[in-house]
C-alpha cells in the first residue's frame, strides 16, 4: 500500500498538462527538421500564361509530413498515457482528464512550433512576384510542408483529438487491467470482508 502523495491531485494535473504540452512543442520542432520539404515551380507558358505546378511526384509530400505530424503525436499518446499511469498515488478519472487535455494541447503546441519553424528555415514563396522572361521560363520553389493534412476543421480536429483519444483508450486498458478498484491509488479502498456475526443458518 502506498502513502499519501506530495503533491495534491489538482498540482498533478497541472504537471501532466503542462509537460504533454512541453512535449509536442519539442516534437513539432522535430517534425520541422526532418519532414520532407515540397518542390515546386513557376513556369511561362509559349502563349505568356504564368502556371504553378509541383515537381514531380512532390505534391505526395504533403500528406506524408502530414501523417508524421500525426505518427508522432500517436507516439507520444502511447507514452504519455503509459507514464501518467506509472503516477499510482494519483490515479482515476482527474488524470485521465489531464491525460487528453494535454494532448490536445500538445497536438496545438506541436503544430504551432513545426509550421512556424518550418516556414523559418524554408521561407514563404512568393509565386506571383517572381520575375519570368522569355529567356528564364522557369523558377523553382522549396516550400515548407503542411502539419495538417487539410485546412477544413475536420482534418484539423483529427490531427488534434486522435492522439488524445488514443491515450485515453491506453488509460482504459491499463485501468480495465488494474487487479483493484481504486487502481491502487490514494486514498486506498480497504478491500477486507466485513466480519458477520455467526447465527444461526450462517
Amino acid at each position: 500500500m502506498i502513502g499519501p502523495p506530495r503533491r495534491s491531485t489538482t498540482a498533478a494535473a497541472a504537471i501532466v498538462v503542462v509537460a504533454l504540452t512541453v512535449c509536442g512543442a519539442a516534437l513539432g520542432a522535430l517534425w520541422a527538421w526532418i519532414a520532407p520539404p515540397i518542390h515546386t515551380l513557376t513556369a511561362l507558358t509559349r502563349s505568356g500564361e504564368r502556371v504553378d505546378a509541383f515537381l514531380g511526384a512532390e505534391a505526395d509530400n504533403l500528406f506524408v509530413a502530414a501523417a508524421m505530424m500525426i505518427g508522432l503525436l500517436c507516439m507520444l499518446a502511447i507514452v504519455g498515457a503509459v507514464a501518467v499511469w506509472q503516477w499510482r498515488a494519483h490515479r482515476g478519472p482527474v488524470l485521465a482528464t489531464a491525460l487528453w487535455i494535454g494532448l490536445v494541447a500538445a497536438g496545438a503546441a506541436a503544430a504551432g512550433v513545426g509550421a512556424a519553424l518550418a516556414h523559418w528555415r524554408y521561407g514563404t514563396p512568393d509565386h506571383q512576384g517572381v520575375a519570368l522572361t522569355q529567356e528564364s521560363r522557369v523558377h523553382y520553389f522549396i516550400e515548407a510542408p503542411g502539419v495538417f493534412v487539410g485546412h477544413g476543421p475536420l482534418q484539423i480536429a483529427i490531427t488534434l483529438l486522435l492522439p488524445a483519444a488514443l491515450a485515453a483508450l491506453v488509460y482504459s486498458v491499463l485501468a480495465v487491467g488494474a487487479p483493484r478498484d481504486d487502481l491502487g491509488a490514494w486514498p486506498a479502498l480497504d478491500h477486507r470482508w466485513p466480519l458477520l456475526p455467526a447465527g444461526p443458518g450462517a
